[in-house]
Parts: C-alpha cells; structure tokens; sequence
C-alpha cells in the first residue's frame, strides 16, 4: 500500500495562526532518570496540520468529540490552483470546471502550492477561498475540506480577530477544514483515499490531525466484481 503523509511533523517553534499558542515539546522524563521516556507537549488545538470542528467559529457549533470519525475518511479530489500571486482571492468561477468533477462525499483539498513556504514569513500571505467556494461545495455534497496553507480565509499579519467568511459559510453549515496540508503534489487528481483522524478532545474546538492518502485501490475487496 503506497501512503503519501500529507503532515507537517509537529515542533518547537513550528508556525502558527497569529496570536495562537506557541508549540513546545520538552523530555520530561528520560531512560536514565526514571527508565522511560515522556515528552511534555504545549501546543494549540490548531497547531500544525490539523482539522477545525464547527465549534471553532460557530456558537453551539458541534465540537470534536462529537464529530463521527469516518467523516474524514474518504474518496480524496485535489483541486489545483497552484501558481496564483501571493493573496490572490480565488472564487467559485475561477475553478468551476475543477468543482464541477466533485462529487457527494468527496473530501477536497485545494493544492496551492503554498506548503513550501511553511517556516517562512511568506507563509502568510497564501492564496485564499471566497466564501462562494464554500457554498459550491456544499451545494455538491462536500462537507470536509482542506488547504495545503494555514487557513482557507485570507490571513491577515497581526489581526487575531479576522473576519473569516469562508470557515462562517462551512463551519457554519456543520462542515470541517483541514488546514497547513503539504505534500499534495505527490498527489493526482483521483485515484486516492483520505484517511485523518482527530484526537478525541473533551468539548475540543479542533485537533491536530495525521493526514494521509493511500491508494483508493487498496480498499478494494479481492475479488469483487468478479
């Protein structure tokens, strides 16, 4: 089974959104002191490569924990927008023909090509989703989404209260966003299957997630079909 991992490994001193809490990850014990070792992690619920639960920007939104873990197990569609100016606004017309392969049930991430910015201050400045993308995908069955950027909204530098009407659209209509994906250009159009489970966080607004692709073929039944 070929698996592409589609994580950013979680570290000290990894990016963040502004104003999030910083990743710290210390021994806390070692072999030599107590004959095992455990390391003391101090991260945000969005650190890294993670998934927003409703609760993240919906009042009453549903958290976490409540979240059925095979939703974000499923047929993977990469729409590709790679090669779009710094802040560049993409709307639902600029890839109708790419939204128009989509089908009911699909988890669609957005290759923007911006992953290779992560641990640089360009790395804010990613491409960004009208809200109108939102709402073309869940007129087309699509509840999970993701981005190979920190966050499908524009980023702004400083503000950590932004606007963000991409998450009120989708989150907002029960949906969930995987954000800070990379390694989506190992990956085709089709052909793949998502698997990306969450950490099952008491009243938890989101989670780091390991995200990744297997081949879709590999859950094939031997036999079927036949």
């Amino acid at each position: 089974m070929r698996v592409v991992d589609l994580s950013h490994p979680l570290s000290t001193g990894m990016p963040v959104f502004p104003g999030d809490p910083e990743v710290r990850i210390a021994t806390a014990v070692s072999i030599p002191e107590a004959g095992a070792n455990v390391m003391s992690l101090e991260l945000g619920s969005h650190s890294g490569t993670h998934v927003d639960a409703p609760s993240h920007s919906i009042e009453g939104g549903a958290t976490i924990d409540e979240i059925d873990p095979s939703r974000l197990i499923g047929p993977l569609r990469v729409i590709d927008v790679v090669g779009l100016p710094p802040r560049t606004r993409i709307s639902a017309a600029d890839i109708a023909g790419q939204l128009a392969e989509v089908r009911r049930g699909d988890i669609v991430l957005f290759r923007t090509g911006w992953s290779r910015h992560f641990g640089e201050a360009a790395y804010l400045d990613h491409p960004f989703l009208d809200a109108g993308v939102a709402v073309a995908l869940l007129s087309s069955g699509v509840t999970v989404m993701g981005v190979d950027a920190l966050n499908p909204d524009e980023t702004p530098a400083e503000d950590i209260a932004p606007d963000l009407p991409f998450h009120a659209a989708f989150l907002g209509a029960g949906g969930l966003i995987i954000e800070n994906l990379t390694h989506l250009d190992e990956l085709g159009d089709g052909g793949h299957r998502f698997i990306g489970l969450p950490l099952a966080i008491t009243g938890g607004d989101g989670s780091p997630l390991r995200a990744i692709a297997v081949d879709a073929g590999a859950f094939s039944t031997p036999g079927a079909g036949s």
